[in-house]
């Protein structure tokens, strides 16, 4: 079966030359069972590492069923090692994070059997050797004696026609070696099996054959029994690994190492967060570039906001807003626009406290309850500030809780213009981080219902009809400024005598007056009759208002009918959005329904586009710059975790495992790796994104990526781990499995 013709073999290092044998002739045939021995150095491992296909030969002739294997390259010999040879190590070279059966089945697996005909033969295997009770326990669990055996089962799997022994009871007691040298003799009655050993008294009794040696020659060949089977070829077809076992062996080599598992997995879940943070940083520069100014019209310039009106410059009525609402992106309506934009002080009436910001609608409160309770009252505020804040920080909130404060707007006269107070029941402090940059007022339906007429009132163009000539209320000569009073009876209105100036005849009493309002909130006219005329002396008799400079000439009307005037309806609303990245949907859609729209995204001021050029070519370069270097780190840390996988991927080596299928597992494991840890970056990130866990940076950050984005990173992820996977099994691969497997021993 096996022929050694003349074979030599020689060790260089450094211009040195060694021999390991030389001159060596033998010849093996099927049911022996021999035992080489000899002093350590005189070469007997060397001969059975050349005999086993481990190592190679530089002279001579070796003859496997009679074909000559001089012209083999290592994939030849991997065939060789994989359907000839199951070698036994002294150290065992098991598998120590696999269970008993787990090391017996990869070699089956290797050699392409299919999964039912695999899990029948490892456990008659196990049985077979004595360990049927130890299937499930880790190789790192057992004694010596027991991981001879899973090693002798492993190469009994394989059902090759050789079996290669070195020193297999070197490290054992003399009761394990006694039961291993048994079995190995069992084994020779229908393969040959050669061991080495420097103890023959343990192995000469069952030894059919003794080969001493000495000096890397052969001293004695002596045949101590006649084998009684025939010598013939059984070696074995085999087919190759299926794709499914490849994932499977990969999963498991990820997974049975938890520590070196968890390591890899960090690595890559911090490469996607360096990644996706470096480019959403630069795509948030660039959006920031390319929309560097805000329309200072919109205090809210939210991207999710959508500004809608009608062409024809009418209401929007109930039935839209509904259509509006039911659409799939949208998350809310502000049916009074104005508010969004509308910003305003607050203070108590010594102005000790003061605020600044937004009213908003009790009903749009998302946040958290810090102190004191919800709004249910008619003038009652929940203020939602920044821990920055001096009144809010180290407690403060209690001490602002339940004072009154008064808004900060003022008529004609410089009076206040509301007295009512408004008493702040509830606060939301807000950490620094996710703070917007203003302080919110959330208020009730009567105090929204206040501020929609004011600020109706505050945006309108109103203008004046008298004696068939227009004057704008806001122009200085005259200053026909319409007032709201309650003392003044409906359809007419009380004028300054100074009216008469203007009058045809000199006569302003009983003269029509047209007042019109118009702004993007509102759009109506109606004419009252001037019936009375006061001055200095009867102004307050007639409106109950003191005279001042400031509001001679002032028109004042009915209360009811000056709100009726701006009260007509809502002409603007805002739409927000739940996803900005479905923005423009979401406005074909609107558009669709016949409104015009104004996406706060438009409402920027655009950059030329040199500095986003700029941006772009600093993107390119510096995500480059940040993937060779974590390709480098990670290689160098992910190095240090698979050299402890030299020992794994150089037992499948001395398995017969070619270097393609060795490479696909590490590609395999490496992939699952990334890919699970990505997974976990998508789930974080997400999680982030809807606040759940509260990083508002990194939920910022997000809403500048897209799928394309994500997908990116993804495929920059795994190329770097094919990357990784392909510099090690090059290394791997670099020098023979003996002088691999020696660097692991």
């Amino acid at each position: 079966m096996l022929k050694l013709k003349n074979v030599s073999k020689f060790y260089y290092s450094k211009g040195v030359i060694a021999s390991g044998f030389s001159k060596v002739n033998l010849e093996f045939s099927m049911g022996e069972f021999v035992v080489i021995t000899g002093e350590s150095g005189s070469g007997k491992s060397t001969l059975l590492n050349v005999l086993s296909g481990l190592d190679t030969y530089e002279e001579g002739e070796m003859y496997i069923n009679g074909e000559e294997t001089s012209h083999y390259n290592e994939a030849d010999f991997e065939e060789y090692r994989r359907k000839y040879v199951g070698n036994i190590f002294q150290n065992f070279n098991l598998v120590n994070s696999y269970t008993v059966y787990q090391n017996v089945e990869l070699a089956l697996v290797l050699n392409g059997e299919s999964k039912n005909e695999v899990k029948s033969r490892v456990m008659d295997i196990i049985n077979k050797v004595g360990l049927s009770d130890f299937a499930n326990t880790k190789c790192s669990k057992l004694s010596g004696g027991q991981k001879q055996r899973v090693a002798i089962a492993r190469a009994l799997a394989k059902e090759t026609p050789i079996i290669v022994a070195d020193e297999p009871t070197g490290n054992l007691d003399s009761k394990a070696a006694e039961e291993v040298v048994r079995l190995l003799s069992e084994i020779s009655k229908d393969k040959l099996v050669i061991i080495v050993t420097h103890n023959l008294e343990q192995v000469e009794k069952y030894a059919t054959r003794l080969i001493k040696m000495h000096d890397g020659k052969i001293l004695e060949d002596k045949t101590l029994k006649v084998p009684e089977m025939e010598d013939k070829d059984a070696g074995r077809t085999f087919t190759d690994i299926t794709f499914s076992e490849r994932i499977r062996l990969g999963a498991r080599n990820s997974f049975n190492i938890p520590a070196k598992f968890v390591l890899i997995f960090t690595v890559f879940l911090f490469i996607s967060f360096a990644v996706a943070g470096t480019y959403a940083s630069f795509e948030k520069m660039a959006y920031e570039e390319d929309t560097y100014g805000f329309n200072e019209f919109f205090s809210d310039s939210s991207d999710k906001r959508i500004v809608i009106n009608k062409p024809d410059k009418t209401a929007i009525t109930e039935e839209e807003f509904s259509r509006i609402e039911a659409l799939e992106n949208v998350q809310r309506v502000a049916k009074d626009d104005a508010l969004a934009d509308y910003t305003m002080s607050i203070s108590d009436k010594d102005y000790f406290y003061y605020f600044y910001g937004r009213f908003m609608d009790i009903k749009d409160f998302k946040g958290t309850l810090t102190a004191g309770r919800m709004p249910e009252n008619p003038g009652e505020i929940l203020l939602e500030g920044s821990e920055n804040d001096f009144y809010l920080r180290d407690g403060g909130a209690e001490e602002v809780l339940n004072k009154e404060f008064y808004m900060e707007e003022y008529d004609e006269s410089g009076e206040r213009k509301s007295e009512n107070p408004l008493k702040i029941v509830g606060i939301s402090v807000v950490k620094s981080g996710e703070y917007s940059g203003s302080d919110k007022f959330y208020v009730g339906e009567e105090v929204m219902e206040r501020l929609r007429l004011d600020i109706a009132l505050d945006n309108s163009n109103v203008k004046t009809l008298f004696d068939g000539q227009y004057y704008n209320s806001y122009s200085s000569s005259p200053d026909f400024r319409i007032v709201p009073n309650e003392n003044v009876p409906a359809g007419q209105a009380y004028g300054s005598s100074m009216l008469n100036d203007y009058a045809s005849g000199g006569n302003a009493l009983n003269k029509k007056l047209v007042i019109s309002a118009d702004s993007i909130y509102n759009k109506d006219s109606m004419t009252v009759t001037i019936s009375k005329l006061y001055n200095k002396a009867n102004l307050e008799k007639l409106t109950g208002v003191k005279f001042k400079e400031s509001n001679d000439g002032l028109i004042y009307v009915n209360e009811e009918d000056y709100n009726s005037l701006i009260n007509k309806g809502v002409f603007q609303s805002s739409v927000y959005v739940k996803d900005v990245k479905a923005l423009d949907d979401t406005l074909a859609a609107l558009k669709d329904m016949g409104f015009k729209t104004l996406p706060m995204r438009d409402s920027l001021y655009k950059d030329g586009g040199e500095m986003l050029q700029m941006i772009n070519m600093m993107k390119t370069f510096m995500m480059a710059v940040l993937i060779v270097a974590l390709f480098f780190i990670s290689y160098f840390i992910i190095k240090i975790v698979l050299k402890s996988r030299n020992a794994y991927y150089t037992t499948l080596r001395t398995l017969g495992a070619s270097r393609r299928i060795s490479k696909q597992l590490l590609d395999i494991e490496l992939f699952l790796t990334a890919t699970i840890s990505y997974a976990v970056f998508m789930a974080a990130m997400a999680l982030i994104y809807t606040r759940v866990i509260n990083v508002p940076m990194a939920a910022g950050l997000a809403e500048y990526m897209t799928p394309a984005s994500y997908v990116l990173i993804y495929l920059i992820i795994i190329a770097m781990s094919y990357m990784i996977s392909h510099r090690f099994s090059r290394k791997l691969f670099k020098d023979s499995v003996m002088n691999t497997y020696r660097e692991e021993v």
